[in-house]
C-alpha cells in the first residue's frame, strides 16, 4: 500500500499530501510521515514546489485535527447525558485544561501517534477550542516542517529516515503510555475503590 501511496505522491502531489495527513490525523492508518519525507524529496528533484507541498500537509493536518475535535465534541455530549460517566468527563475536562495546551503540542509531532486520540479526546471533554486550535496548529506545523525538511535533506535516503523516525516515534508514544498508567496504578492503590 505504501509503494501505491508513494506513487500517488508522485502523480498528485499535494492533493495526496492533504488526504493523508488528514485521514492519519482521524486515527485512519496512513503513512503520513512516510508521505511528508517523500513530498520532501520531491521538492528536491524539483517536481513539486516547497510551498505546496508545506502547504498541503498542513492543511491536511490542520483539518483533521479540526476534525476529529469536532467528532470527539459530539461524543462528550453523548457521554455526558450518562450520569456515571459525567463525573469522568468532568475529570477529564479538568487535568485538559490543566496540562492540555503542552499535551496537544507534543502530540502532533512528538507523540504522533497519540495525536488523533488527544484530537477525539480535547472534543470530548470539552477543551477549550481556541487553545486547542492554537497548541495544534503550533505543533502541526513542527511536524511538518520537520518531515518535509528531512525529506528534502535526504531525498536519497527516504525509507531509512522514515524507519528512524518511526521507530523513535513508537517508542516514546510506548513511553509515555507507560508512565501514565504507573500514574493510574499508583492512584488506584492509593485510592481503592469503595464496595
Amino acid at each position: 500500500m505504501t509503494d501505491l501511496l508513494l506513487s500517488l505522491v508522485a502523480d498528485y502531489g499535494a492533493i495526496m499530501l492533504f488526504v493523508t495527513t488528514f485521514l492519519s490525523c482521524l486515527a485512519i492508518p496512513m503513512p503520513s510521515s512516510l508521505m511528508m519525507l517523500a513530498g520532501g524529496g520531491f521538492v528536491a528533484s524539483g517536481e513539486l514546489g516547497l510551498s505546496t507541498a508545506v502547504s498541503a500537509a498542513y492543511l491536511g493536518a490542520v483539518t483533521g485535527d479540526q476534525t476529529g475535535f469536532q467528532i470527539g465534541r459530539k461524543a462528550g455530549a453523548w457521554l455526558a447525558r450518562a450520569p456515571k460517566r459525567k463525573a469522568l468527563l468532568d475529570k477529564a475536562n479538568a487535568l485538559t485544561t490543566r496540562h492540555g495546551g503542552p499535551g496537544v503540542f507534543l502530540s502532533r509531532w512528538l507523540f504522533s501517534p497519540l495525536g488523533p486520540y488527544v484530537n477525539f479526546g480535547g472534543g470530548a471533554t470539552g477543551y477549550n477550542w481556541a487553545a486547542f486550535t492554537i497548541w495544534g496548529t503550533l505543533g502541526e506545523a513542527v511536524w511538518v516542517t520537520l518531515y518535509v525538511s528531512l525529506g528534502y535533506l535526504f531525498a536519497d535516503h527516504i525509507t531509512e529516515v522514515a524507519d528512524i523516525l518511526g521507530n523513535a516515534s513508537g517508542f516514546l508514544a510506548a513511553l509515555v503510555v507507560t508512565i501514565g498508567l504507573g500514574f493510574w496504578l499508583r492512584y488506584a492503590m492509593k485510592h481503592p475503590r469503595k464496595p
